[in-house]
């Protein structure tokens, strides 16, 4: 059965992902860092809506690359313990070492944190050093899935890599993540994928009346007069391609 997989950075984002037929959603903050951990305050909200839905947060401190120092792993079992305690389906974590490998001690104590949750691998896997090497260590060490775009900034560019991963793996899922749509969706289930990693999104205007052009709170190249939110013809299209098994 294939599925589909909504990375969603607001609760109103998820909400509308849930209304549309979305098998399961990644929550995220910080969307211009590629996805952080969302803050206490929406996780909490978010577990007492009690939604329907399998919804997993990332557990990513910053930015970045994925070598993290004590303190930062010591958030990220804090977090991970946190996301367990207000029942979440599943949880999003990786790290690795300054040579591109896993880092195993801190891993073994973000799954002794996770405790029974589902686990997905993210896209520190993308800059790991021996690609097939890390996946066997994965399926070893328990991940449900593994998110990643093939080692490429877009999976369609790296699809051959996550068709091999996915011929290799043994029970770990591999889901492509990373400008997976509509318009590509096909050639990733024709691949004999099954799970698929979308963003599927859209810009709205701000509804600020009043910007001040000389400051931006964040990277300047970033357009602060917009906004972002799910793209629902998006989901729909990316849906009825999956009922048509990518007819």
């Amino acid at each position: 059965m294939m599925k589909l997989e909504i990375c969603c950075y607001s609760i109103e984002d998820i909400k509308t992902a849930l209304h549309h037929g979305v098998d399961r959603i990644e929550f995220c903050a910080g969307r211009s860092d590629g996805g952080l951990t969302p803050s206490y305050g929406d996780l909490l909200q978010l577990s007492q809506l009690n939604l329907p839905i399998a919804i997993h947060p990332i557990v990513r401190p910053r930015g970045g690359d994925f070598h993290y120092n004590q303190t930062e792993i010591n958030t990220i079992i804090n977090d991970i313990k946190l996301i367990r305690e207000l029942n979440f389906a599943g949880v999003v974590f990786g790290a690795l070492t300054p040579n591109g490998h896993l880092d195993l001690k801190t891993l073994a104590k973000s799954i002794c944190a996770a405790d029974g949750l589902s686990m997905t691998f993210h896209r520190a896997f993308d800059v790991c050093k021996d690609p097939f090497t890390t996946l066997d260590l994965l399926d070893d060490l328990g991940f449900d899935r593994l998110l990643t775009s093939g080692q490429q900034s877009i999976a369609i560019n790296g699809l051959d890599l996550i068709q091999r991963l996915n011929e290799r793996s043994k029970t770990i899922t591999v889901m492509p993540g990373s400008g997976v749509k509509s318009h590509n969706l096909k050639q990733f289930i024709i691949s004999g994928l099954t799970e698929f990693h979308s963003s599927a999104t859209k810009t709205i205007p701000s509804p600020m009346q009043y910007l001040n052009p000389d400051v931006c709170m964040s990277h300047c190249q970033n357009d602060e007069s917009i906004r972002y939110t799910l793209d629902i013809d998006e989901i729909n299209k990316m849906k009825m391609i999956m009922a048509n098994n990518g007819g």
